[in-house]
């Protein structure tokens, strides 16, 4: 046996005779007569376990058990007394004994009370180190794998993060994670204190986009009633996010390079120059350099943001990740839906694998939401994964894009108008559910629905 054993009780003749034999059992022993000389001890040199007398001269064994705890929340006590009340023996577990043992004692149950607190310990200790670990390995900022080339991502992120890089460009597909990565950055140089503003280029008309970025001055343009800041302006110290930047216009992208550059900015309508001190992280899911060829992107802008580049792996390029990535929103999912659903199974498992995942992480997530939303109760099964998951896996499709068979020669309008078709069918008409697996505001399906019932055929929770 081995480990350091603290000894706390104001009889002279305990302390010697049960830390002699323990010493014989390879335990090193240290003891105090009272307990705020055995808090000091402890305090100088920690113990594994500490052995407490209920009764001391000058405080109570019940507050030097707290004092203790406070210390170290998984200190293993066992309390003895000479009082064999049970109130006593209860408020002593309450407040965190291991164990609770009455004078006079058998040394052999004492041995086994320590044997069985330090194993408990000891296990305790191995599983948080584990867990440790696997965070460190499985979850990163939000980010879930174990595989090469997201290891390589986390720990350029970290780098990234302990720098003082003010330019970063994130590549990767559509549901890869940019965001994630963006935000993960701009916590490990900034915590939570400073401000991350995202904005995506692709959904604003290029005027709207320059004012949300530089802010305008009263009068600048009509409707401009009053001066505005811009995102450069109230990201100061912090982050802004340009997601989707491929799409930004070139005229807009000749004013962000003059940023980059010269570190300053005007406001819409301004002649001030205001100076930049924020970080700008870019992501674009385009080939920025095969839009530098076709003349839809700046050469010069693009060498300006990727001063570190990042370059998000495909789900494909990290199949491990999969089961991983699967039990997890399965974890996530299990606390949202009030459900007790288990681990994959591994036929699930070589599904979920097997599969090209044209959406990547995304993709991923709303197949298990809606599983576990719509089929699945106690366990998922392959026949909970959707239909057209499992046809593309059957059939072998070339086409990894397509989501449903027999979707190649429709327009985008009726491919969406089938999908609602569906999806309503499934939810028995229910548009909150079906909202949720589609990813739109029940708002937006309820528009949808309005303006698809407009066609020859009206929609109806068929399933078409």
């Amino acid at each position: 046996m081995s480990g350091r054993i603290l000894i706390i009780d104001d009889e002279k003749a305990i302390r010697w005779s049960l830390g002699e034999a323990l010493k014989n059992q390879g335990y090193e022993i240290d003891d105090a007569e009272k307990g705020k000389e055995g808090i000091s001890k402890f305090m100088e040199e920690p113990a594994d376990l500490v052995i407490l007398d209920l009764k001391l001269p000058d405080i109570s064994g019940i507050e030097v058990l707290k004092q203790l705890r406070e210390t170290d929340a998984d200190l293993p006590v066992i309390m003895m007394t000479a009082y064999g009340e049970v109130e006593t023996a209860v408020d002593a577990i309450k407040s965190g004994a291991y164990d609770f043992m009455l004078k006079p004692f058998q040394l052999e149950k004492m041995k086994i009370a320590i044997k069985n607190a330090l194993e408990n310990s000891r296990l305790k200790n191995e599983l948080e180190g584990i867990r440790k670990k696997n965070r460190e390995t499985y979850d990163f900022k939000n980010f879930i794998g174990k595989s090469q080339v997201m290891n390589d991502v986390f720990r350029k992120v970290t780098k990234i993060g302990e720098s003082q890089a003010s330019t970063i460009l994130i590549q990767g597909d559509s549901g890869t994670g940019k965001e994630l990565v963006a935000r993960a950055i701009h916590e490990s140089s900034h915590g939570t204190d400073k401000p991350f503003l995202e904005i995506n280029c692709a959904a604003l008309p290029e005027t709207l986009l320059e004012s949300e970025l530089f802010g305008h001055e009263k009068g600048a343009f009509t409707d401009a009633k009053f001066r505005k800041k811009g995102l450069f302006e109230l990201a100061e110290g912090g982050t802004i996010f340009l997601d989707e930047i491929g799409e930004m216009g070139i005229t807009l992208q000749s004013r962000l390079l003059r940023v980059l550059e010269n570190k300053t900015f005007r406001r819409v309508g301004g002649v001030k120059d205001l100076r930049v001190k924020t970080r700008i992280i870019a992501a674009t899911n385009r080939d920025l350099l095969e839009a530098i060829k076709t003349g839809e992107f700046r050469n010069d802008l693009y060498y300006r943001l990727q001063v570190i580049p990042i370059n998000l792996p495909s789900l494909t390029e990290r199949k491990e990740d999969i089961p991983l990535l699967a039990n997890h929103f399965i974890e996530r999912f299990n606390r949202e839906f009030k459900k007790k659903i288990g681990k994959i199974s591994p036929e699930v498992e070589r599904q979920l694998q097997a599969y090209p995942w044209p959406g990547n992480v995304r993709e991923l997530k709303n197949v298990i939401e809606r599983a576990m939303l719509l089929e699945a109760e106690d366990e998922l099964l392959p026949e909970h994964v959707p239909v057209e998951l499992g046809q593309e896996l059957s059939e072998g499709h070339e086409n990894h894009g397509a989501m449903m068979s027999g979707i190649y020669p429709m327009s985008i309008r009726e491919m969406e108008k089938l999908l609602i078709c569906r999806t309503l069918d499934e939810t028995d008409g229910n548009k909150s559910k079906a909202a949720r697996i589609l990813g739109i505001s029940r708002q937006t399906l309820r528009e949808k629905t309005k303006l698809y019932s407009t066609d020859e055929d009206d929609i109806q929770v068929t399933g078409g």
